[in-house]
């Protein structure tokens, strides 16, 4: 590989290029290469479609996909839980670096318990949507979609009475002084992959996939390792309410993982230990004791 500058493709957001820029310094850092970062349009950050309706994953993507095969880009950083957990063979994650919060995050001048009944709580997403309903069925859950600015500015203008956002991306944009509460994984257990980043390249690249891994945190890919096995065995997009999260101690991985009905009346939560050289058998045991309680039934009721 020469010692040029690198390209790192990104979406245009604050939130990615925020992400890309302190990936892009880390990188820089350690080993003190240059690398530059090419803002890509993505079919994601155009449509005014609902995520839900898109399909959920893969939007974000697929643009960044294709500045790889083009050559354009030499790598792009994407958040995790965008990815689709099928594995394209054309790419390779090179590295997840260690994970920031993984946690959601509630947006506004009250804490969750305090809202008053009635009260609208926006968010795009339909797992926050279930698990929210559970622990509050007297709100008003309320579709909104856009950048963490867009959504927090329907709070300020009193549009909404809160938000819930992902805490580590309101942190990265330096929104943290915003948060009103963050939701313990006993209350809301996050998406799948939450809060990591993902650092993707060309399968080809072997020279590119070597030096990309000097990021690479071995937890982290052990623990979004299981709950994105979870995801994928459970077959569901990311549209499905299904939360998941591990933790890799150095010795033992813990999961946990949850499949709500989309009201949030009936939920199957199961959880399991297990070594983390074997994340993804663990992921995929679980799915399977939780589609023997009933998981597909939950998800069959709303499938597209």
């Amino acid at each position: 590989m020469t010692s040029g500058t690198l390209r790192l493709g990104t979406r245009r957001s604050l939130m990615a290029t925020t992400q890309s820029g302190m990936v892009a310094d880390a990188y820089t850092q350690r080993s003190g290469r240059a690398i530059e970062l090419v803002g890509v349009t993505t079919f994601g950050d155009v449509t005014k479609a609902q995520l839900a309706q898109l399909g959920g994953t893969g939007v974000f993507v697929s643009a960044l996909r294709d500045k790889l095969m083009d050559d354009e880009v030499d790598f792009a950083v994407h958040s995790l839980k965008d990815l689709p957990t099928a594995q394209d063979p054309r790419f390779v994650l090179a590295a997840i670096p260690a994970r920031h919060d993984h946690r959601d995050a509630l947006v506004g001048s009250h804490k969750f318990a305090d809202l008053a009944p009635g009260a609208r709580v926006g968010t795009g997403s339909p797992r926050r949507v279930a698990m929210l309903s559970a622990l509050r069925p007297d709100l008003e859950y309320v579709p909104i979609r856009g950048n963490a600015d867009t959504r927090i500015g329907k709070v300020t203008s009193g549009e909404l009475d809160a938000v819930v956002l992902a805490s580590a991306g309101l942190t990265r944009i330096g929104r943290s002084a915003d948060i009103a509460q963050i939701f313990e994984v006993e209350e809301l257990l996050p998406a799948p992959g939450q809060g990591a980043l993902a650092v993707e390249c060309r399968a080809d690249r072997a020279d590119l996939i070597d030096f990309l891994g000097l990021l690479d945190d071995p937890r982290t890919r052990s623990a979004v390792n299981a709950e994105r096995a979870v995801l994928s065995a459970l077959e569901a997009g990311c549209s499905a309410p299904v939360g998941a999260f591990a933790a890799d101690d150095g010795h033992t991985l813990n999961l946990t993982a949850v499949v709500v009905a989309l009201d949030g009346r009936e939920a199957v939560r199961k959880s399991a230990a297990g070594s983390p050289s074997e994340a993804v058998n663990l992921g995929r045991l679980l799915a399977a004791e939780m589609i023997a309680e009933g998981a597909d039934r939950l998800m069959g009721e709303h499938s597209h």
